[in-house]
């Protein structure tokens, strides 16, 4: 019985520390959280802009995908188009509401293989201003100093998370491009 004990003891602190050697840290400061959306009274150009604040939890192995997971989040008070007035715009209730809602965050609820190397696909749920949807967002990962970077993106309907649902100087769809760079914790 002691020998049974000795062995699960072995086997949970193996898988613990497993588990803890694949367990990143998004980095704020050499990621970018971007997104780019057509504004018509503007003659149809593209507006684009970042977020920062980014924080999170990400558990990768290439070899290992059901072992993944993407928890990680972005402030909306540092939002960022080059213009100070609309940037104060955007964080007010008809936007992003940012008396109310402070982040936006990106949970996964699996991780697959894609169709070419090198390339997998997060699904999961993506919330904004209290409102969540399945997303489905293929990346790249690629191993660099201390950690991997991961590269992406995905397209949404502003209009999904009552964001600016009556605004019609812009267009519905925004793209949202990822570059993060995560660390070993």
């Amino acid at each position: 019985m002691k020998y049974i004990k000795t062995l699960l003891l072995s086997f949970t602190i193996c898988a613990a520390l497993a588990a803890q050697a694949q367990q990143y840290r998004p980095t704020d400061k050499s990621s970018e959280v971007s997104f780019s959306i057509v504004n018509h009274l503007l003659g149809s150009s593209t507006v684009t802009g970042h977020f920062e604040g980014l924080a999170g939890t990400i558990i990768f192995d290439p070899n290992n995908l059901a072992t993944a997971s993407f928890n990680v989040s972005v402030d909306i008070n540092t939002i960022s188009t080059g213009i100070g007035m609309r940037d104060k715009d955007l964080k007010k209730e008809k936007f992003f509401n940012y008396d109310k809602y402070k982040d936006i965050t990106i949970k996964s609820t699996s991780v697959t293989k894609g169709t070419t190397p090198n390339v997998y696909i997060l699904h999961g749920q993506l919330t904004i201003k209290g409102t969540t949807h399945t997303i489905t967002l293929p990346f790249s990962a690629t191993p660099s100093s201390g950690g991997i970077m991961f590269r992406g993106a995905f397209k949404i309907n502003r209009k999904d998370y009552k964001v600016g649902e009556n605004e019609n100087k812009i267009s519905d769809e925004l793209t949202v491009s990822l570059s993060v760079n995560a660390v070993k914790r």
